[in-house]
């Protein structure tokens, strides 16, 4: 009979004292993630009438798994919406906390004397918390659905990536000894780049796959492909410099954007419980009582500051964000421990010989304190809460209030047209603009030198191919970041002349962007002059900015992106409501003109008025007399005394209006814009023969529309109507662009008359 495999037998000694101290600690009402810390110390070293560990080497490499599976699950349950929601919460918790427990131990280790580097490391590492811990001890006491728990989450996320940037800046100062200003900016720089070209590409390729092959999976198949993905993402992350933690965790993030998240996060339950309750059993292997008695009284200085601090500063973070009292006490308590990263940056100390041997143990001796007590805090957050609200005074309690009262109001205050459009813009350069960089940075620095391996040394023909193949990329992507929201711009410069002044310097800084963009990969591959690329790079860019052909494909990406970005929500938002899909006649406005007696613009058509290209709204309908014209074609002229019916977003219609009162055209008495849904239903005076008409068409394969642009999809001589916005996998998309091609499976929103209702009806359109 052959021996039994030593992994086997510590499996063996930690699941049965696992299960034994969480039945126990289940009976007293605590959370079972102290029962695997007691399980890891009575199977540790120390304790010798218990059978110990004989692998600890294989031990901590499932330890490892553990905390990826952990890492995993979390972000299942976390996506980049829900941390979007809690950003600027989360960013001045995790902030001043870091600043504040990062100062706080820094001079705390100078008063014990342990030198300058080791009280850097031991600031950084106080200012480390546990998502792991948190999370555990949340999802026992069962308070997984509360409102701090997510804000708690967010910080935690916050928390560890400022970890890793913190990192980095540590391995710099280690050794060189100093702070290098450009290289410290270089390197995290490239990390950020690195993450942000990561998220955006997950978030493009990842739901897409999934919609493909979930289909065809079963469980099994779904478990070794979620698996698989988490692994590969935690490696890769490993690979540019961030952590295997992070990667996991936004693996998950990215697969809990698609519909398929309850089903990945119910078939690894499973396994992230066992691996990781192997993590918290391997936390408690190093509880040390003889270098925990030595050091006794700065552990338990280091763990009473910890809590104190931590508490204060999440708190304070939390309510300069604008959160109630309560929830920001909540979350601070669920936060109070010194975290795993806290031994990953004391490892990196001592690598780095630049860290005591004693720093180690004692912050290992003070996480496991600082553990023991995060359970404890959460069921006294209430009461302390409660005792806050008798102690301090009124006039700051109705201050909190206030100031709480009004961030809130801030998330639901309407935007401005200037915010919209700004928000567009960035999002455009930094998409594109991130992809760009990336492009460039990656063709450079890899595959460049992958050619000249590839091709025997030959580094005149790696630089051509390389350089060739960076431009194919950057033909897409420069083009892109030219492009602007020109209705918004439209309407916006026409409103002030502030307006045109900051949209003047937004397009020349677009503009030099691009260009320094363009000529980046000629001057890192050839020396070229940039003066004389860049006077050569303008008019190609700008010819090549007005293909049709490049500009539908934009349109394809982005239309994609979003889509896949929203795909949860959407979804959410359908089960939700049999309303989802009148989204468009909320969001389009009409409002009714009449042209005067005398108008300047009288017997000029439509076509020549230009309104739609120069306003970005469409003219529904004409009033001449008794006569409705419904859907007016381009050469239909505007004469004195017609009332035309203008539809568009309430800002394009404003200034529309407010241009158009210059010569005299102003709203029909008591007229002001309503929603298109407001329209329709108002129609009750009118013949029926007259009125307007919305309907939805979903479009289907067999249709001639399918696969070609709106431009050239003839929708409005063949089906009498106007295309006002379509979805597409639930994304709304209203006044879609004329580039844009028509997918299968698309839902058209179209406007017209009886007569485009009879045309779709014979088609079989309608039912």
């Amino acid at each position: 009979m052959h021996e039994i495999p030593a992994l086997i037998t510590d499996l063996t000694v930690i699941l049965v004292l696992a299960a034994i101290t969480t039945i126990l600690c289940k009976k007293v009402n605590l959370p079972s993630v102290l029962g695997y810390i007691l399980a890891g110390f009575l199977a540790g070293p120390v304790v010798d009438f218990i059978p110990t560990i004989n692998d600890m080497g294989t031990i901590e490499i499932w330890s490892d798994i553990g905390v990826i599976f952990l890492m995993f699950g979390l972000g299942l349950e976390f996506s980049i919406h829900k941390m979007a929601e809690v950003g600027v919460t989360g960013f001045l918790s995790a902030g001043i906390q870091a600043l504040g427990m990062g100062a706080v131990g820094f001079f705390l280790g100078i008063l014990l004397g342990w030198g300058v580097m080791n009280s850097v490391f031991l600031g950084v590492m106080l200012a480390m918390s546990s998502t792991m811990i948190t999370m555990k001890s949340i999802e026992d006491m069962g308070l997984k659905e509360e409102k701090f728990a997510g804000l708690a989450m967010g910080t935690l996320v916050i928390e560890d990536i400022i970890a890793i940037f913190a990192m980095v800046i540590l391995s710099t100062i280690s050794v060189s000894h100093s702070i290098s200003g450009l290289a410290l900016a270089e390197h995290i720089g490239l990390l950020l780049l690195y993450l942000a070209l990561w998220l955006i590409l997950g978030i493009y390729l990842v739901p897409s796959l999934t919609k493909r092959l979930v289909g065809v999976m079963n469980d099994e198949m779904l478990l070794i492909f979620s698996l698989g993905f988490c692994f590969l993402m935690a490696i890769l992350a490993e690979y540019i410099g961030l952590s295997t933690e992070l990667g996991a965790f936004l693996a998950g993030s990215l697969l809990a954007g698609t519909l398929h998240a309850e089903r990945v996060e119910r078939l690894i339950t499973p396994c992230k419980n066992l691996f990781g309750g192997v993590f918290f059993v391997s936390v408690g292997f190093m509880v040390q009582p003889a270098m925990i008695w030595k050091y006794i009284l700065p552990i338990l200085l280091l763990a009473v500051v910890s809590i104190l601090g931590k508490l204060l500063f999440l708190t304070l973070g939390s309510l300069a964000a604008g959160q109630p009292l309560d929830t920001s006490l909540h979350a601070a308590a669920a936060q109070t421990q010194v975290g795993e990263f806290s031994f990953i940056i004391a490892g990196l100390g001592q690598s780095l010989s630049v860290t005591g041997a004693f720093l180690y143990p004692i912050i290992v001796a003070v996480s496991v304190i600082t553990t023991f007590t995060t359970p404890f805090l959460l069921k006294l957050a209430e009461p302390l809460s409660a005792l806050l609200q008798r102690v301090l005074p009124d006039a700051w309690l109705a201050a909190m209030d206030k100031y709480c009262a009004g961030k809130q109001a801030e998330k639901f205050t309407q935007s401005t047209a200037l915010t919209l459009y700004l928000k567009d813009y960035f999002k455009c350069l930094g998409l594109y603009g991130t992809l760009a960089v990336g492009t460039i940075l990656l063709g450079v620095r890899s595959f460049q030198p992958f050619l000249v391996d590839l091709l025997g040394g030959s580094l005149i023909k790696a630089d051509i191919i390389a350089c060739a193949v960076i431009y194919l990329l950057l033909l897409f992507l420069l083009t892109a970041m030219f492009r602007t929201q020109k209705s918004s711009f439209a309407a916006l410069w026409l409103e002030s002349v502030y307006n045109r002044l900051l949209l003047s310097i937004l397009m020349v800084f677009r503009i030099c962007l691009v260009i320094f963009l363009a000529v980046l990969p000629a001057f890192l591959l050839f020396q070229v002059n940039p003066l004389w690329m860049a006077l050569g790079v303008i008019p190609l860019l700008w010819l090549i900015t007005q293909s049709n052909r490049l500009a539908t494909q934009h349109l394809q990406v982005e239309a994609r992106f979003l889509a896949n970005l929203n795909e949860r929500r959407l979804a959410d938002l359908f089960e939700q409501t049999d309303e989802a899909h009148h989204w468009l006649t909320e969001q389009l406005y009409v409002v009714t003109l009449t042209c005067p007696k005398g108008y300047s613009g009288n017997g000029v058509s439509l076509q020549e008025h230009q309104w739609g290209k120069t306003y970005h709204i469409n003219i529904v309908k004409i009033i001449r007399g008794r006569k409705h014209i419904n859907i007016p074609e381009g050469y239909m002229p505007i004469l004195s005394r017609d009332h035309i019916v203008a539809m568009g977003t309430l800002e394009n219609l404003e200034n529309f209006c407010r241009k158009q009162a210059e010569d005299g055209v102003l709203p029909v008495q008591g007229s002001t814009p309503c929603t298109l849904k407001a329209y329709i239903e108002g129609q009750g005076n009118i013949p029926e023969s007259r009125q307007l008409l919305c309907c939805g068409v979903h479009l289907g394969s067999e249709l001639p529309q399918q696969g070609k642009t709106i431009r050239d999809s003839l929708i409005k001589e063949e089906w009498s109507a106007l295309l006002i916005g379509l979805e597409r996998d639930r994304l709304p998309i209203p006044n879609p662009e004329s580039s844009l091609t028509l997918q299968a499976g698309d839902l058209l929103w179209v406007m017209g008359s009886q007569e485009m209702a009879t045309r779709l009806f014979r088609l079989g359109l309608l039912d």
